[in-house]
């Protein structure tokens, strides 16, 4: 089985969560490397010399950066759409829903430009908090800074619009609900990726280590033969249903 790692949420505030996050998983699972590992970053919180100085070590050990909003923040006035989505998935997360679109290509621009501002390199990829599109239609998608964009049912290459459905798992179990909802819902696209030989996508958030599916979540990772990078995805033909082996 091959997946796709990434890391949601690297903010000063997760800084602790994730440098623990990063060091037992390299521990183990000895075959991940740093560039394995996305780190989905949020630009619009208030990072210090340090976080940043942290930050760039990071991407200096080879971990790929992603934009992943602005300050991951939604709105406070929302619509019936939104509060039922806070409900079920995202919490206060979910910063695309609720904005127009001009807001959204604001916020996205800004989010690619802060990692030049400080110096940083950016990968290819954009991931909406919460995987959250929200109104961003195929024009304004195009006219992104960004190559790829990753949603709840796959990545969207942004040029073409190509989008290849991956399936996904998630692991930020950290009440019953969501642990039963998650255990059905991984248990089902793990054997959606083993049956159809897609690459599985591993969402992580900086807890998960902590929280009731973290046996599991090692247990899946320790599973996977062949560990991918977002970037391949650019190289993808439309057609094809997986990045090349």
């Amino acid at each position: 089985m091959r997946a796709l790692l990434s890391i949601h949420d690297v903010m000063p505030e997760t800084r602790p969560a994730i440098s623990a996050m990063l060091t037992q998983l390299f521990v183990s699972v000895p075959e991940l490397q740093p560039q394995h590992i996305t780190l989905l970053v949020v630009p619009g919180r208030h990072w210090c010399v340090d976080d940043l100085a942290w930050l760039r070590r990071l991407a200096a050990a080879g971990h790929p950066l992603a934009g992943h909003g602005w300050d991951h923040r939604a709105r406070k006035s929302r619509s019936l759409f939104h509060h039922l989505h806070s409900l079920m998935l995202s919490r206060d997360a979910a910063e695309h829903l609720s904005r127009p679109s001009h807001e959204l290509m604001s916020l996205i621009l800004r989010c690619h430009a802060w990692f030049a501002e400080h110096d940083l390199p950016l990968g290819p990829l954009y991931v909406p908090p919460a995987w959250a599109v929200g109104r961003l239609n195929r024009t304004a998608q195009q006219a992104l800074p960004f190559a790829l964009m990753e949603t709840l049912s796959g990545v969207v290459r942004l040029t073409d619009q190509f989008h290849q459905r991956l399936p996904l798992t998630g692991y930020e179990a950290d009440n019953a609900m969501r642990t039963m909802f998650l255990s059905a819902s991984n248990q089902f696209n793990l054997a959606l990726a083993r049956r159809t030989g897609s690459v599985l996508r591993v969402g992580l958030h900086p807890f998960d280590l902590q929280n009731h599916l973290a046996e599991r979540l090692i247990c899946h990772l320790q599973q996977v033969t062949q560990f991918c990078d977002y970037s391949q995805l650019l190289q993808v033909e439309a057609g094809t249903s997986t990045i090349p082996a």
